[in-house]
Order: C-alpha cells, then structure tokens, then sequence
C-alpha cells in the first residue's frame, strides 16, 4: 500500500510539472519555483498550493464579461473620440506612447490640468470638496477603504451627495476594504442610497474557478465625468491604524481635469460592471472640457484580465530612453530579470538612477527579497536611498524631469502580473519638474545605502535575503 500511494504521489507531482511547464513558457523562473515547492512540499499540498495560487485564473463567467463590457465601452469611446487630436508630445518620449497605445490600449489625450499631491489629508479635502461639489455622479474605486476619520468622513459626504440626488457608486477591493464592508460606516451609506459593491469577492466556493489573491488593487475617483483622481492613496488616514508601527503612510495622488478623465471613467465603468452587472457605458458620452495648453495625460489600465504585461513594457522602455536622470519610488521592489537589468544598464551608461523605498517594511519576506538585489544594482551604480519618515507608499518615476508617471502599482511582479493597476504618464516638463521635486524630499528623509558598507552586511543577514529574493517569482 505505502509503494502505492508513493509511486500515485509522484506520478501526480509529474504531471502537473509537466503542466507547470507548458503554461509557464513566459516565466520561466515562475515555473522553476513551482516545480521545486511541488516536489518539496510533503504529500500533494505543493499541488494544491499551485491549483490556488500558481495560475491566473479570473474564471470564464468574469472572463466573458470582461470581454464583453470591455467591446461596450470600446465602441462608445471610438463614437466619442472621432475628432480628438493626437497631442503633441516631445519626439524624446513618442516611442513611449505609441508603445503605451499599443500594448495598454489607450491613446495619450492632451489638454489636461493635473495637480500633484504629496499629502493625506490636501487629497482627501480635495476629493470632499470635488464630491459636495458634484451634481451628477461620484464613482470611487479603491483597494483599501478603512472605517477611521478619513473614511468616516468620506462616507459622510457620499451620504450627502446621495442624499441630494446624485449617483454614488462605491467599488471597493473585498480583501482589501475587508475591515470595513460590514460595518455601519458601509451600511450607513447603503442606506443613503450609496450603492457599495466589493470587488472581486474571496470565499471558498469563488476559489474553485478563480484564483483568490487576484486583488483590484486600483485608485480611482470620478466626479461627474469631469474630474478624475488617481495614484497610491487609499482612503485611510496616514497613520494607517491596521499598521500604526510603520506610520505615517506617504503617498502621491493627481487630481485631473480634461479629456483623460474619460479613460478613468472606463477603468471605473468596467470593473463597476463585472461585480455589480450594471451597464454605465452610456455615462461616457460625457465630454470632459479640455484646458488650453493643457498637459498630454496616459492612462493605462493593466491588470490579469488583459493587458496585463503592458506596465513591465513601459517601464522597461522608460528606463532605455533615460539620458540623464531617472528616479524612482515605490514601497515594495521585487522586480523580474528584465527591469533587474533595464535598470543596472541605465545606471552603468551614465543615467544618474536613482531607487527611493522605505527602509522599514510591513512585509518582513518582501523587504528582504527587496535587498537581496540591492549588490547588483549598487555594483552597476544605482543609487539606492532608504525613507526614514514612515512607509513611503508613493508610486512614482520620472526621467529626465521632461516625463512623470504616477501610479497605483508597486515595481514588483504581483503588480506586473496579478493586481488590477493604474498608471497615468504624463508628458510634461513642468509637472515632471513638480514630481521631481516631491521625489527630492523623500530623499531630503533617507538614508543613502554605502555599497562598501552593504557588503560587508552580516552573512546571515545575507543568507536571509538571498533566500527570500529566490521566491521573488512567486512574490
């Protein structure tokens, strides 16, 4: 019996590395790192933890309607977009949107007001005051929605708005705002009329046709179809409760005016539609006014859905077209053989590179598999810089201070590959110059990691970090 349920084991443990390698041609470390947890871990539990986690499986209901929201809102936008104009951008940065265009989808839309926000609270007065303002509707999309002042004090002016006839429609990620779906503060707003749907629902039965830790990891807001906002904030309070020891949490929003806040309103509208099923296509009829001598904006909607490698893409050119400076920030930095490199190349051809994240961590196994690239990218002369002030959550990059992107997504793979993200780019010398100098005060508040001294880190601090950063594909 033992020599049974030893040689069925191992014929099992064959057939799905067989499996692994035939479905993972594009992400061959990915693949690597499967076959060993399925041999290694006892029994047929490295199996089961694969069948859970090991594919991007959105399941085939959610898959036709994507398809088939996404064919709506694509013919509505074709009828609209009939007369736009292809902006002007810098010759420098035109391989970018045309590259943008055509792996993302979306075309660059000039005539665009976008402010910058560097502060907690400056966002969440802008975004109540745009919401009491509002005379139509208020769309907000967010991954984490947390019952503290800030939300309170959200969720009181959706009620308001509600309450004096405007569509409120609340979209919030069912992990991540997972603390607050069954509280008062979301049952008040129900009862108001705020219409509140979780994204991507987590339960048992959802795992058998769908893999649980897909997460819409997006933020975005839409006031009347004019007024969009986007980048790492969440609607929490900076001092983040869940997480109190890693305060404050530092983050970039934009606050947009113009033409690109009709490709928010479609992310919105899409990702509205496959957890609630109603249609809003309609509400893209809606013209946002566009500003003389306005800024050409990008908005790039990625996720497993579809265009799902496109941000990597992106990244990875924005990187090759550095001539001077390229400056980056994020809080988690896990990221695959191709940015590893696309990186280290700029720096060692003269770009001054430049990589900001906090040098403490919420994840312990993140933070270590972060380090563990840190000798590689110092040796080729990236400046590395530790954040001292609390967990720098912002998400941004700018080369050559002529080009800015503000983002929802961290420079890691489960951004790359599993999370629902928004990235806007924006063409302009003037806002990059802006964004330039909120990146100078992050590193006004860091800590320069010393290369001679990185090296001579302690060799189990070492073994932990080169372990963890051998999961980095899975991570």
């Amino acid at each position: 019996m033992p020599t049974i349920l030893y040689v069925g084991e191992l014929l099992i443990q064959l057939v799905f590395m067989a499996v692994i390698v035939l479905r993972s041609a594009r992400n061959q470390a990915a693949a690597v790192a499967w076959i060993i947890i399925v041999l290694v871990v006892p029994a047929v539990f490295g199996v089961i933890i694969y069948l859970l986690v090991g594919e991007v499986r959105l399941g085939r209901r959610r898959v036709r309607r994507h398809d088939e929201i996404v064919a709506r809102t694509k013919q509505v936008c074709r009828e609209q977009w009939l007369d736009a104009r292809y902006p002007e951008i810098c010759a420098n940065y035109q391989p970018i949107a045309t590259l943008a265009e055509s792996v993302g989808g979306t075309s660059p839309r000039g005539g665009n007001e976008v402010q910058l926000y560097g502060d907690t609270v400056q966002v969440i007065e802008s975004l109540i005051a745009d919401i009491d303002a509002a005379q139509k509707h208020c769309h907000l999309l967010f991954y984490i929605f947390m019952g503290d002042d800030t939300g309170r004090r959200v969720a009181a002016a959706l009620t308001r708005a509600s309450e004096r006839g405007v569509e409120c429609r609340l979209l919030l990620d069912a992990v991540g705002s997972a603390s607050v779906l069954a509280t008062p503060v979301v049952q008040d707003m129900r009862e108001s009329g705020v219409q509140v749907v979780e994204a991507l629902p987590a339960n048992l039965l959802r795992a058998a046709f769908a893999r649980l830790d897909l997460r819409n990891h997006r933020k975005v807001a839409v006031i009347d179809g004019e007024i969009g906002y986007t980048g790492s904030q969440n609607i929490s309070d900076a001092a983040f409760a869940v997480k109190p020891r890693y305060a404050p949490w530092i983050d970039a929003m934009i606050r947009i005016r113009g033409p690109a806040v009709r490709d928010l309103h479609e992310i919105f509208i899409e990702d509205w539609y496959l957890d609630s099923t109603e249609p809003l296509e309609h509400l893209l009829a809606i013209e946002p006014r566009s500003a003389e001598g306005g800024m050409p904006v990008q908005i790039m909607g990625t996720g497993p859905g579809a265009n799902n490698d496109a941000l990597r893409q992106v990244l990875q050119a924005s990187m090759q077209l550095a001539r001077d400076e390229l400056v980056m920030t994020t809080p988690y930095f896990v990221p695959d053989p191709g940015t590893t490199d696309a990186l280290c190349t700029a720096a060692a051809r003269g770009v001054r590179t430049i990589l900001i994240v906090p040098r403490r961590n919420d994840s312990a196994l993140v933070s270590a598999a972060s380090r563990s690239y840190y000798e590689q990218l110092l040796d080729s002369g990236v400046e590395i810089y530790h954040y001292t002030k609390g967990l720098l959550h912002a998400k941004t990059i700018t080369v050559n201070r002529d080009l800015a992107l503000v983002s929802t997504a961290n420079l890691d793979r489960r951004s790359f590959e599993l999370n629902f993200e928004v990235s806007s780019l924006v063409f302009d010398s003037d806002f990059a110059s802006q964004l330039r100098f909120l990146q100078t005060s992050y590193m006004d508040d860091s800590e320069r990691v010393d290369p001679k001294l990185w090296r001579k880190r302690p060799w189990h601090k070492k073994l932990i970090q080169n372990a963890s950063g051998m999961l980095s594909p899975l991570l």
